[in-house]
């Protein structure tokens, strides 16, 4: 092959590259803007981590120079690393957002949940998110989603009818033909909408590093204290720490996706910079949920149960 030959090669690839993230954009602000016409009172789920990060920086080109038109929600567990928290004040401040907060240590508190015995927090957001969707009357629900991280998520239609209860029934999905979404609901009930629905972890990263996406500190490696627990590292916090008989360690590690602290684990990894962690997403056969969440371990039924109910 001669040099001319793999200039051409690597250009093409490129312009194949631009050409996806590119038309995954459209898409997504396509959506925003369908949603804002259609819906009165739209909200984004934000929890601080690169899907919802993404998400939000979709949204604030889809209406630029214009300021934002949705509020942002967080369904805050009490358990959440401290990077991530900062980090969401700090957006929020940066762009002047109005910021929901639903948190599930208030209901604990006054008894409407109780506890789990594994001490896992991320199925208690379930009420304290439904609450704050029938007070604040939202009617769009935007959420991270993607259709590559999970079973049931990748049966998931970009607009997904809600009924009164915020419960999710796959019989219920409706068909999405040529870019035509369909908003209508019942009074009482509501949409999830998914606009990176389509995209990959590949994908997010590729936008990431080509919109340089400001994102929290724990997606890149770092060194803190980890011990292992059901083949995952987990870091130690107000949620409780290593047993008797695991040993917390320090190791270079990073998140690939963000969660309860208590079930969701790092990986130990080297990856400082977007180049590098593309390169490691690019190598991985597994989803970043599949690898690093204990939540989505216990039946292969488990994130479809929880969606039946009214979680995200």
């Amino acid at each position: 092959m001669t040099s001319l030959e793999t200039e051409f090669d690597t250009l093409a690839a490129l312009d194949t590259e631009f050409d996806t993230l590119a038309a995954l954009e459209s898409e997504s602000i396509h959506i925003f803007r369908e949603v804002a016409g259609e819906f009165e009172r739209p909200v984004i789920l934000f929890s601080g981590g690169k899907d919802s990060t993404v998400l939000l920086h979709l949204a604030i080109k889809a209406f630029w120079p214009a300021p934002l038109p949705f509020a942002l929600l967080h369904v805050d567990t009490g358990h959440n690393l401290p990077e991530v928290l900062e980090f969401r004040d700090k957006v929020v401040e940066k762009y002047g957002l109005r910021l929901h907060v639903a948190s599930v240590e208030d209901y604990l508190a006054d008894g409407r949940l109780q506890e789990r015995p594994d001490g896992i927090r991320n199925p208690l957001q379930t009420v304290p998110l439904l609450d704050a969707i029938n007070e604040n009357r939202f009617d769009a629900v935007f959420g991270g989603g993607r259709r590559d991280e999970e079973r049931s998520r990748a049966k998931e239609r970009i607009f997904s009818l809600r009924d009164a209860f915020g419960r999710w029934d796959p019989k219920r999905q409706r068909p999405e033909l040529w870019n035509l979404y369909n908003g209508r609901h019942a009074p009482g009930e509501h949409v999830r909408v998914f606009p990176i629905s389509n995209w990959t972890e590949l994908d997010i990263w590729r936008y990431i590093a080509r919109e340089n996406v400001e994102l929290a500190s724990i997606y890149y490696a770092h060194e803190r204290p980890v011990y292992q627990r059901d083949g995952m590292w987990m870091t130690p916090g107000t949620w409780g720490g290593p047993s008797d008989n695991e040993e917390l360690l320090i190791k270079s590690v990073r998140y690939r996706t963000v969660g309860d602290g208590s079930t969701t684990g790092a990986i130990l990894s080297e990856a400082a910079d977007n180049e590098a962690i593309l390169a490691e997403v690019a190598a991985s056969r597994l989803t970043e949920r599949g690898a690093t969440r204990g939540d989505d371990r216990v039946s292969e039924a488990a994130m479809e149960d929880r969606k039946r109910e009214g979680y995200f």
